[in-house]
This record gives structure tokens, sequence and C-alpha cells, in this order.
């Protein structure tokens, strides 16, 4: 059971990140806008605090939370702009968790301590132009050639890549192996000879993120560069899963916090936008989207909050994680679509926070697992755990 830090030390650690997201985070949001990029300042501000290590243990020099207290540090974070989140998001979890669960001990030693701090950033590099949902159709290939490995192949939206200093990467190490049997996960430094890293993507919101195309020509490693060492080879299929079946808690996490900003401002200008001579929220339609948004978010956050919690006990919670990042992502869409029509024209303009957060919120139901794909996850688990 993962027991975390004690109660008393997070709520420290909480009210603090509460703090911080209040007094510098949120007055930031419209400078990250506008320069699609995060203020060098707040990036020390967030090391100094290891917000980069909050997931990786103690004894590695991170913060050592437990899956729940990571879920709540996660929403408190969320309610500001999610791009400063994405900054340590993948050193909290696909980009580190690899290395946490299956890694060798040499690994964790290189890597960890240096995660923890913010001092290198690590990328997750599954997805493939021609590869999102079905991870194990990867294309990448893996050669080995003696004691190495050759990397060829192009890998998608990957975030923090040109911020990254070491990635996780899946590639086929045995092509006759279909689907995610042959897959492999690599440790591939990001100064590698024969990786690329392409300019940042242009996206429809979340600016201030970054994700790249990563290209591999002819990249060679050494099989120690194997996530858990050579044994692990054609294994890198099922590390994938266990980092994501994690990371759908902190993507339920993240849509219960920036849920929470959005119907927070909702309810504010409802009280203060006046039609027909009062405030609009005295009207009882726009009081329905209100009470809709607030009783859905209190359903997501007991839901993400629980199966943080069975994670701790039972170290896995594939239909729950599944159904968090489900609920949650979509709940959090019909909030900012509700919110959105509260401010009626308003909420058009950009001028309006609700704008950005409204653009911002729609990835959460792709990335990770679209909600379809977790909805076949579900399906399938319910009905395997019906069966026995």
């Amino acid at each position: 059971m993962a027991k975390g830090v004690d109660a008393d030390v997070f709520e420290q650690i909480l009210s603090t990140v509460q703090r911080f997201v209040r007094d510098r985070l949120i007055p930031a949001e419209d400078r990250v806008e506008a320069e699609d990029d995060i203020p060098e300042e707040i990036v020390q501000e967030m090391r100094d605090m290891g917000l980069f290590g909050m997931s990786i243990p103690e004894e590695r020099g991170g913060l050592g939370l437990s899956t729940l207290q990571e879920s709540r540090l996660v929403e408190a974070l969320c309610y500001a702009s999610m791009s400063f989140r994405s900054l340590i998001g993948t050193n909290v979890g696909i980009g580190s968790q690899g290395i946490v669960m299956d890694g060798t001990d040499a690994q964790k030693d290189e890597y960890l301590p240096r995660l923890a701090t913010g001092e290198m950033i690590a990328s997750f590099a599954l997805t493939e132009p021609d590869t999102g949902s079905d991870a194990g159709s990867v294309r990448t290939s893996a050669k080995r050639d003696g004691g190495d490995f050759v990397i060829n192949g192009t890998k998608r939206y990957i975030t923090n890549a040109v911020r990254a200093g070491v990635f996780t990467v899946f590639a086929r190490t045995n092509p006759d192996i279909a689907g995610g049997g042959g897959v492999t996960a690599f440790l591939v430094p990001a100064n590698t000879p024969g990786l690329t890293v392409a300019k940042p993507d242009r996206k429809l919101g979340q600016r201030g993120t970054k994700t790249s195309d990563v290209i591999f020509e002819n990249v060679r490693v050494p099989e120690t560069s194997i996530i858990g060492g050579p044994q692990n080879e054609n294994k890198g299929f099922r590390t994938a899963m266990k980092v994501l079946d994690r990371g759908r808690v902190h993507v339920g996490s993240m849509a219960v916090g920036t849920a929470q900003r959005m119907l927070d401002i909702a309810t504010g200008y409802a009280l203060e936008r006046k039609q027909f001579g009062v405030e609009i929220g005295q009207h009882q339609l726009v009081q329905a989207m209100l009470a809709d948004s607030a009783a859905e978010l209190a359903a997501a956050r007991a839901l993400v909050r629980s199966t943080a919690q069975q994670y701790d006990t039972e170290g896995q919670a594939i239909l729950n994680a599944s159904a968090s990042k489900y609920f949650c992502s979509e709940m959090a869409g019909r909030v900012a679509d509700r919110a959105l029509q509260i401010h009626g024209g308003a909420g058009y303009m950009a001028e309006y926070p609700i704008e950005r957060l409204y653009r911002d919120v729609r990835l959460l139901r792709i990335y990770e697992g679209t909600s379809q794909i977790q909805q076949i996850i579900i399906a399938r688990r319910l009905m395997a755990e019906y069966q026995g």
C-alpha cells in the first residue's frame, strides 16, 4: 500500500500549492497565452517547491506522495491553467513512472533524482503518426545489433519533447509478434545521435504546453537502456499499460481541478450579470446549468479520489482508472460548455477566461486514451470480471 507523506506534512504542501496557484499562476495565465511559453521564474519556483518530483519516492529525491495525495495536489494545481501542470506532468506521470515501476536500480539512480528536481525533463514517446489509441500497433523499429539496438521511426504529439533530457521510447523489437507482445520500452537520452525533435506543434488550446514530433534515424542504444534491463525485451507494452493506468487517475484529477475553476467563474458571472432587471443567477434555467455542473463535479471528485485510494491499496485500478478518466474528462467538457453558455456572447470573447478554458479542456477527452478507448476498456474489464 502506498502511504505517501504524513497527513500534516501533505496539508502544508497542499496549502502552499493553493497559495502559489492563487498568487503566481493565475495572474500569469494571460502572459502564458500570449507568449506560448511558461516564464522561467515560474519554472524555477516549481522546481524549488518539489513539484517535478511529487510522485517520485523520497529515497530518489522526490516528495513520495501517494496516488491520492498526488490526485489532490494535481486538482489544486489545475485550478490554474493546465499548461502549468503540463510542464511537470511528464516528470510526475508517464515520463517517470515507467522507471519507478519497472526500472533497474541503476536506471532509477541515474534518472529519478534529476527528474525529481526538474533538472531533467522526461518524455513518453508512444504515439505515432498512424498509431494513437491502438498502442499495440507501434511501427517504430528497434533492431538488435550485437549488444545494441538501432531505432528507426517517428513519434507524434510528444509532450515536453523540446524540453526533454530523456525519452521513454516504445519500439517494436520482434516484428513476428502481433500487437503489444513484440514492443520494448527504451530509455533514450535526448542527445543520442540520430534523434531529432521537430518544432513545437500549433494547437487549439493549452498554449504554453509543448508537443512535437520526435524522429529516430539509426539511433543506437545499448541493451541496458531497456527499462528493467535486457530481460524485459518485448515487455514494453506491459510497462506502458501500467503507466497509463495510474496516469488516468492523474488526468481525472486535472479535469476536476479545471472544472471547479470554470464553475466558480460561471457562478461569479451569474451573480454579477443582469438581464431583465435581475442577476441572471436568479433565472431558473441558469440555475439548472449551475446545479448540473455542481452535481457532476461532486460525483467526479468522489470517483477519482476513491480510485486513487484503490490504486494505493491494491496497486492497480484498471476499470475505475478508465472510468475516472472517461467520466471526469467528459464532465469537464460539459461544465465548460455550460459555463460559456452562462456568459452568453461574452464567453466567446478572448478577454474572458472561460474562452481559453473552453479550448484548453477539450484535450482531456483525447490524450492518454480517448473517451472511446476508455469505454472499450471499461466494458471489456467488466465482462472479464463477470466471467470470473
